[in-house]
């Protein structure tokens, strides 16, 4: 355990899965590793040294992590930022930050990836934890985020007291609360299909992250590269890197316009109304014309939302949203 990392509480990871027999998770031929077992056990010592020794494994990490702090976007002021790096492995993508003059504190579920990094002697800190659990760090710690290959295995559920859906939640709310305001975050991702891209894109989204999804080479089948571009502050520093971050090769309305990029954020709550303002509001909400703005449209809504979520919801009717007749 590193003495410098800044914790909240001590906590302890439960190792109870490592006692599943890896001979139940047979390994077949070109699959994908979130496919093949959960990260625990398909990282046993041989893969993780394997993964580690691999030159082209290595090439690979050291690309996507430089992307990936560009991305970040931070000021080349010779300041060091202090970096969260999600799933950081045998430390791969942190050597590539410490080559880069920032400072780093890792986390990952395999212990054998991180005692490999322990034996190279990698200069971050690095932590034993279930990124679906979130992140166990004080609030407003880190300068910015980085995660390389990680996140796509929070959309399989290992065992029956995982969901994806809730995993996510958890990572991303934890993961707002320890990034400082207004800083950033940039997660690499292989996703297998639309409906993960669009589950873990909404899961950041609803907690509050701005931003949206790059796609680097994106009429490239082997080349293409996903990266969820967060920022973990207003609306307007979210506009700010849309319009002037150079991306692709695409800049500003063009960028919006590109097929399969799609960069979204929250709309901030209206505040400091003033007070004939909010009267205007109250009382077109509660009028006879819109009550409580709530109709057919809303109720439609609201079960498409909740379908989405994995919940049964009653049928559509001609009697949905019909306002009932008053009691004598």
């Amino acid at each position: 355990n590193c003495t410098c990392c800044p914790f909240a509480t001590r906590f302890e990871v439960s190792r109870s899965t490592e006692s599943i027999e890896s001979s139940a998770w047979k390994k077949t031929p070109m699959s994908r590793p979130e496919f093949t077992a959960p990260p625990q056990i398909f990282y046993n010592d041989v893969e993780a040294r394997k993964y580690t020794h691999s030159s082209r494994v290595v090439e690979i990490q050291e690309r996507l992590t430089e992307r990936a702090v560009e991305l970040l976007n931070i000021p080349d002021d010779g300041v060091p930022r202090l970096l969260l790096d999600v799933g950081c492995g045998s430390g791969l993508s942190g050597e590539r930050l410490t080559s880069l003059g920032h400072e780093w504190i890792g986390t990952d579920i395999s212990m054998n990836m991180l005692e490999v990094a322990q034996e190279r002697e990698v200069l971050g800190g690095v932590v034993q934890y279930d990124m679906g659990h979130g992140c166990p760090f004080r609030p407003g710690v880190f300068d910015g985020c980085i995660s390389i290959s990680a996140i796509q295995w929070l959309c399989n559920a290992d065992n029956s007291l995982h969901r994806p859906r809730r995993r996510l939640a958890s990572f991303f709310n934890h993961l707002y609360r320890c990034l400082k305001r207004g800083s950033k975050a940039v997660l690499q991702f292989y996703p297998d299909n639309a409906e993960q891209v669009e589950m873990i894109t909404t899961s950041a989204l609803r907690v509050g992250f701005s931003g949206g999804l790059v796609v680097d080479y994106p009429n490239s089948t082997r080349a293409k590269k996903y990266f969820l571009v967060l920022a973990a502050g207003s609306e307007s520093s979210a506009t700010e890197f849309s319009a002037s971050t150079h991306i692709c090769g695409l800049v500003g309305d063009e960028l919006l316009n590109k097929p399969g990029i799609n960069i979204v954020g929250r709309k901030k709550a209206r505040k400091n109304l003033s007070p004939s303002r909010k009267i205007s509001c109250v009382s077109h909400s509660r009028s006879k014309r819109h009550p409580d703005n709530k109709g057919r449209a809303w109720i439609e809504k609201k079960k498409s939302q909740a379908q989405l979520k994995g919940k049964e919801t009653a049928r559509n009717s001609k009697y949905t949203g019909r306002k009932r007749k008053d009691r004598i």
